[in-house]
């Protein structure tokens, strides 16, 4: 598979384009797996297609299947419900969403409400009235 003269490649010999086949076919053979269990996808949101009104067999009352229902649950449920560490580098953050300390209102030193004075009063009129004059434009 040299290239030859101005960088043109040589047609490859039967012998080679069978080596290379035989390896393709190996690789692929290795990496293939025969499923024979189907499910349905516990990531995929189900949807429900309703039936017309007047069909009769759609108004039927088919039993459930309690296997099937525990799956679809598993799989609406959030991430730390249902694995007892984050799976990717993404869910870490905030993966324990408990506050580290109970929130007191009263304690100044880490609640900080808002709070309005008169400049800041007369501030959110101004813009409030901005918006409006240009909404009725």
């Amino acid at each position: 598979m040299a290239a030859g003269k101005g960088g043109v490649k040589e047609p490859l010999d039967p012998v080679n384009q069978n080596k290379i086949l035989c390896e393709t076919i190996r690789k692929e053979l290795r990496c293939q797996r025969l499923h024979t269990e189907y499910s349905p996808n516990p990531l995929m949101k189900v949807h429900a297609i309703t039936g017309k009104p007047a069909s009769w067999h759609d108004n039927l009352e088919e039993p459930t299947d309690a296997k099937f229902l525990k799956l679809i649950h598993y799989a609406a449920l959030e991430p730390p419900k249902k694995y007892t560490e984050p799976q990717t580098e993404s869910q870490e953050v905030g993966w324990f969403s408990t506050p580290l300390i109970s929130i007191n209102r009263n304690d100044n030193r880490l609640h900080f409400p808002n709070r309005s004075t008169e400049i800041s009063r007369y501030m959110a009129a101004m813009w409030r009235l901005k918006e409006m004059t240009k909404s009725s434009k």
